[in-house]
């Protein structure tokens, strides 16, 4: 009889802390690259306030990056087939308004 608690070849257990589990939320993305990694910061920005704090870093070599863009763009063609299209101020704007609102410095 097979234990069911057995891994598969090629699986990965993924464990979690309380505190990761908790989460934290973001607003605002802000990406940059090196010829070896790609680099994202999350950030909380409050309406109204000057300033805003970067809540997480990730940094992921350039072929991990393109599975999360991958993985984001099916996740969002999922979302959109189930609850409608997530509609962007940009999109109504000219086609070379920046994909963020915010201005970082």
């Amino acid at each position: 009889m097979a234990n069911n608690n057995e891994q598969k070849p090629g699986q990965v257990q993924v464990n979690m802390t309380p505190e990761v589990e908790k989460g934290l939320y973001s607003n605002l993305a802000i990406m940059g690259f090196t010829p070896t990694e790609f680099i994202m910061d999350f950030v909380f920005h409050h309406p109204g306030m000057p300033r805003a704090n970067v809540q997480s870093r990730v940094i992921m070599s350039p072929v991990q990056a393109k599975r999360l863009m991958r993985l984001l763009e099916q996740n969002v063609a999922n979302f959109e087939k189930n609850f409608g299209p997530i509609k962007l101020a940009e999109d109504a704007s000219a086609s070379n308004a920046p994909i963020s609102p915010f201005k970082v410095n």
